[in-house]
């Protein structure tokens, strides 16, 4: 009888003391520790991009009309991943599906995009050799295009569940997650395009 009396007051399975989902709050640890990782890319580029004694200068080099482009994408591409996630509450699978395709081909736009620059650079003469501002330009770009490959292909296995008909309304969940990671990844480019390619500009 103690046993049963004590079931009310336990805590839902997979939920956290407070209430939240377990699963949620890791993830938000995660994006915790990635924001001071990439506060301290950041913050590296911001010391040294001044530093190109041998080389080419941003201006010679940044295209912001073309990145532009691809910045826009990549925002587009959160939109579609609030879409999905809408479907899969719905229990919609086949938007759902849609959405995801969308989102992860938006991210290979980006992905394309970074590639084509990064290849245009080093023709130019900027590479990940050209002085410390070279180093922690591509360093920093890199690692946050590292980011955004990894959430494709998180996408594309939820593509996959769902054309397994292995995802219904009721593993929404999942879909939340790779949202929290997708949105923060969009979110940190918003500022890497502002520090890197505008602030210089201006």
């Amino acid at each position: 009888m103690e046993h049963v009396a004590a079931l009310p007051a336990q805590a839902h399975v997979g939920e956290t003391s407070t209430g939240l989902n377990s699963r949620k709050v890791l993830m938000w640890a995660f994006l915790g520790s990635d924001c001071m990782l990439f506060g301290s890319l950041i913050g590296t580029y911001l010391v040294y991009r001044g530093n190109y004694p041998s080389g080419p200068k941003p201006s010679d080099v940044f295209d912001i009309p073309y990145t532009s482009v691809s910045a826009f994408a990549l925002l587009m591409s959160s939109l579609a991943m609030v879409l999905a996630l809408a479907a899969i509450q719905r229990g919609d699978i086949r938007r759902l599906k849609i959405w995801l395709l969308c989102v992860a081909g938006l991210g290979l736009v980006f992905i394309g995009g970074q590639v084509y620059e990064f290849t245009t650079f080093g023709s130019e003469g900027l590479n990940l050799t050209t002085a410390t501002f070279g180093s922690s330009f591509f360093t920093l770009t890199g690692f946050h295009g590292t980011h955004v490959t990894f959430g494709i292909v998180w996408l594309l296995m939820l593509w996959m569940l769902a054309a397994r008909g292995q995802m219904t309304q009721a593993r929404s969940l999942d879909v939340e997650i790779a949202g929290l990671y997708w949105h923060f990844v969009d979110i940190v480019w918003i500022i890497i395009f502002t520090v890197v390619y505008l602030i210089p500009a201006i």
